[in-house]
C-alpha cells in the first residue's frame, strides 16, 4: 500500500501563487509519470504546486533519501488540504519514520475523513444499464440521458422507466455528452466510432444522439480525428463550439459551429489525462482538469495554456467532472482521499482560486462519484461508479453489474 502515500514535497521553495501573474502550464505526458529522482520530483512539485498526486509520488524517494524533515513537511502539506491516508498507510508511516516523535507524526495524519452527505438519489437504473459514466437532463423533455461505456449504449430515463432508444450500434466506449444548440441534437463522445469507409481506423470521435428522429435531427452524424486516442468529456460553449478531451492522447479537440470535422485545438502531450471541461462566463477561457496535475486555463483566442493558481491551500488534481457555476468551478474529485465534490471560487480574472467549499465528501453510499451535469442550482451525477468491476469494457470474472444511482446535489450558496 506504499503507493497510497508515495510522495510529496512541501513547497517551502515555491513562489507564492500571487507572485506569478500567469503561471505557465508545463506539458506532461507518460514520461512525466516516470520521474523518480528527488530533484526531478521537487521541480515537478514547483511546476504543479496544487497537485496532491505529485506530493504522494514524492514521499517514497524522500524516505529513501532519509530526508525526514521534508517528509514531515509533505505530511503537513497534505494535512492542511484535508488529505486522509488509508488505515494501512497510517500504520506504516510511523514505522518508516523511526526516531521521529510519534506525536509529531500524529499531528500530520488525519485519523478519518469528515463525512458530508447532501445529495439524494433521484433515480436508480436496473443492472442491465451496465457501467454508466455521465448523466444529463434534457431541458425540453425533462428526461435523463446516460452514457454506458460497457454497453455502447445511450439510455433515456423517463422515471419510473428506463429504455434504450438512441445511439448507433457499433460505437464503443461512450463517455461524455453535450447538447449542440445550433445543430439541435446531442453529441456523445466515443473511444471508437463504428468503422466506415470514411473512418476505417476506427477512430475516436463524436456521434449524434437524438431523442426523436425527425427532419431537424440527423441520424448517425459522426465526426472524428485521426490523431485522437479516446474522446472523453464534452463541453458545449456559448458560441456553439463543442470541446472534447482526449484522456489518453492528452490533447483537446474542437468542433466549431460551422464545421463538419473535428480540429485538434490543443496538441497531444499537453496534458497527461485531461478530463472535465468548462468555459468562463464570456467564453474567453476553457478550464481543463488534468487528473494528475491540476487545472489548466486555455486562452481561446491565443490557445496559450496556463495553470490555474490558488491563493489558498487546496488540492486541484484528482478532478473527473468539471463545470462552472457562477464564479465557481464545481469539481468531482474522485482521485483524492477522501473523494469529494468541491466548489472553487475564482478571482475576477478567472486565473486564481480565492475560495473553497466542500459540497459533499466521503458519502457512505458512494463507491466512486463520476460525471454528470449542472441542472439548475444542482449537480446531477453518477454516485456509485463501477469502473472497479470492469476491465476494458467487460465485467471482470465473478463480478456482476449493479444498479446505478443518479444523485442530485444542491450547489447554490446558502443565504447565510
Amino acid at each position: 500500500m506504499l503507493r497510497a502515500f508515495a510522495s510529496g514535497f512541501a513547497l517551502v521553495l515555491a513562489s507564492p501563487a500571487w507572485a506569478e501573474e500567469v503561471p505557465v502550464w508545463r506539458a506532461v505526458d507518460a514520461s512525466t509519470g516516470q520521474i523518480r529522482d528527488v530533484g526531478g520530483l521537487e521541480q515537478l512539485a514547483l511546476d504543479f504546486p496544487d497537485s496532491g498526486t505529485v506530493r504522494l509520488r514524492m514521499l517514497q524517494p524522500l524516505l529513501e533519501a532519509e530526508e525526514v524533515e521534508k517528509v514531515m513537511q509533505t505530511l503537513e502539506w497534505l494535512y492542511d488540504r484535508g488529505y486522509v491516508f488509508s488505515d494501512v498507510a497510517q500504520k506504516q508511516i510511523p514505522k518508516l519514520l523511526e526516531g521521529v516523535d510519534p506525536g509529531r507524526i500524529a499531528e500530520r495524519l488525519r485519523a478519518e475523513a469528515e463525512v458530508m452527505e447532501a445529495s439524494e438519489v433521484v433515480f436508480t437504473t436496473l443492472p442491465f444499464a451496465g457501467l454508466t459514466e455521465t448523466v444529463v437532463r434534457d431541458a425540453k423533455t425533462n428526461a435523463l440521458i446516460l452514457t454506458s461505456p460497457s454497453e455502447g449504449s445511450v439510455w433515456i430515463v423517463r422515471p419510473p422507466d428506463i429504455e434504450e432508444g438512441i445511439g448507433e450500434e457499433g460505437n464503443s466506449g461512450l463517455s461524455g455528452m453535450a447538447f449542440d444548440a445550433g445543430r439541435g441534437h446531442y453529441w456523445v463522445s466515443a473511444e471508437k466510432l463504428r468503422p466506415s469507409y470514411s473512418n476505417p481506423g476506427p477512430y475516436a470521435g463524436l456521434a449524434s444522439v437524438c431523442l426523436a428522429l425527425d427532419d431537424t435531427c440527423p441520424a448517425a452524424a459522426k465526426v472524428f480525428h485521426r490523431d485522437a486516442k479516446s474522446m472523453n468529456d464534452l463541453h458545449a460553449a456559448e458560441d456553439g463550439s463543442i470541446y472534447s478531451s482526449d484522456s489518453i492522447g492528452g490533447g483537446i479537440y474542437r468542433l466549431a459551429p460551422s464545421d463538419s470535422s473535428l480540429e485538434q485545438f490543443i496538441p497531444s502531450g499537453t496534458f497527461r489525462s485531461p478530463q472535465g471541461l468548462a468555459t468562463n462566463a464570456d467564453d474567453t477561457k476553457l478550464y481543463v482538469s488534468d487528473y494528475r496535475y491540476g487545472i489548466a486555463v486555455i486562452d481561446l483566442e491565443t490557445r496559450e495554456v496556463s495553470r490555474l493558481a490558488s491563493d489558498i491551500p487546496v488540492i486541484l488534481d484528482g478532478v473527473d467532472g468539471l463545470w462552472r457555476y457562477g464564479n465557481e468551478l464545481i469539481a468531482v474529485q474522485n482521485g483524492t482521499s477522501p473523494m469529494r465534490i468541491s466548489a472553487f471560487k475564482l478571482s475576477k480574472d478567472g486565473m486564481r482560486v480565492i475560495g473553497y467549499r466542500i459540497l459533499e465528501q466521503a458519502h457512505s453510499e458512494w463507491t466512486e462519484p463520476l460525471s454528470g451535469s449542472i441542472d439548475g442550482d444542482a449537480l446531477i451525477y453518477i454516485g456509485n461508479g463501477q469502473w472497479d468491476r470492469y476491465f476494458e469494457g467487460e465485467l471482470k470474472p465473478g463480478m456482476e453489474a449493479l444498479p446505478t444511482e443518479i444523485r442530485r446535489l444542491p450547489i447554490a450558496r446558502s443565504a447565510g
